[in-house]
């Protein structure tokens, strides 16, 4: 079987909701990363064989095939097709894991697996609460309430439902926070984003123009007791605003190729896809599912923790990596080194091929070898993708 290979990798800084990336429609934002990854690759645009987009709010600006609209935004010609994914806040890391299967399965040759969300201009939670307000009903069938009776899935819940399994103090989270939030104030000013951010152009309310190109989540004055003294999100609680990802708007994405595309483009790869896990756990405590699917990984690539010089777990909640180290006895200094969702934010949708990018710049700012990335996701399920930087 093929291989399949990163050829490029790109990604926006983030936006705040109501920030700085909010005048963007989310197909252009898209798009902006498609063409950035044609530029990058050296790749002549009708050699992309397909565009394999994730995206969570599929409605409004992000509905109708918001890969194809992106495609259509941007300088790719109209012969290259798109499809648009849901795998909740996974969904453009299975994008990823898509693409992959697809050149290695010889398929096709050369794809862009992206991911992109505007939370400001689609808020989260639209695509279910605005069918239900209007008569449309609900996504929890009768017989999914036959087996989960009186149960909201929700994953705040299943945050608190982390941190109390896994005995994790409140300090515990807030410390995570602030640390994260520092890991990426060192990135920014040590310029190690510089080369996986798209610089954007804005135009402020007074019609000035600037260019973005700085995550705008991260809280340079942060503090240790400004984190401590947010208000819980749950009485009695541990988990606040502060120690959980920030609503973002961001776009994603990159190129994955296989032997007769790497011959075809004429480049040297980034990386190579080393292995590719998925796995559903429960759906009530939601976020777990990282856990276990981490350990399946390991276990299918015959590798140890110790084998992964650098790991991604995404920050939806503290509780979540706070977890996944204290299961996994991974090296708390290779997780999240340039900082996490907590201070970087969390466009859902295009948080999969993000972390990606900023992975697999890390490891070649540090020569490294072996990356892992995971992330929890809405209905108790999990990615795991393994890298090798060549």
């Amino acid at each position: 079987m093929a291989e399949a290979y990163i050829v490029a990798a790109a990604r926006t800084a983030g936006g705040r909701k109501g920030g700085r990336l909010s005048g963007w429609h989310p197909a252009d934002l898209a798009a902006k990363v498609l063409d950035a990854l044609v530029e990058r690759s050296g790749a002549a645009p009708d050699q992309v064989e397909d565009v394999i987009m994730g995206c969570v709010m599929q409605t409004g600006e992000q509905s109708t095939n918001i890969a194809r609209n992106a495609v259509l935004a941007s300088k790719l010609p109209e012969s290259v097709p798109g499809t648009s994914i849901d795998r909740q806040c996974g969904s453009s890391q299975q994008a990823l894991h898509f693409a992959a299967q697809a050149v290695m399965s010889g398929t096709m040759d050369v794809v862009i697996a992206a991911g992109v969300e505007s939370m400001t201009r689609v808020p989260m939670g639209l695509s279910s609460t605005l069918p239900a307000k209007n008569g449309f009903g609900h996504y929890k069938s009768p017989s999914m309430e036959s087996r989960y009776p009186n149960i909201q899935f929700s994953q705040f819940t299943g945050a608190e439902m982390m941190a109390e399994k896994y005995g994790l103090s409140k300090d515990d989270l807030d410390e995570y926070a602030y640390n994260s939030h520092q890991r990426a104030i060192a990135a920014t000013q040590g310029g190690h984003f510089k080369d996986e951010i798209i610089p954007l152009q804005i135009t402020r309310a007074d019609g000035s123009t600037d260019t973005h190109h700085i995550d705008e989540g991260i809280r340079f004055d942060v503090s240790l007791d400004g984190i401590k003294g947010v208000k819980l999100i749950a009485e009695n609680g541990k988990l606040t605003a502060a120690s959980a990802s920030q609503i973002c708007d961001g776009a994603s994405g990159v190129m994955v190729v296989n032997e007769r595309g790497l011959k075809s483009l004429g480049v040297k790869p980034l990386a190579r896809v080393h292995h590719m896990t998925m796995m559903g756990g429960d759906p009530v405590i939601m976020l777990e599912a990282p856990l276990p699917a981490t350990q399946r990984a390991l276990q299918k690539a015959g590798m140890s923790i110790d084998d992964i010089d650098l790991y991604e777990v995404n920050e939806a909640f503290a509780s979540v990596p706070t977890a996944w180290l204290k299961t996994t006895g991974a090296d708390p200094s290779r997780l999240n080194v340039n900082g996490g969702a907590i201070a970087l934010g969390h466009p859902l949708g295009g948080s999969g091929t993000k972390l990606m990018t900023t992975l697999l710049h890390a490891l070649k700012q540090r020569n490294k070898r072996y990356g892992l990335q995971t992330m929890c996701e809405g209905g108790g399920m999990a990615n795991v993708t393994i890298v090798e930087r060549l």
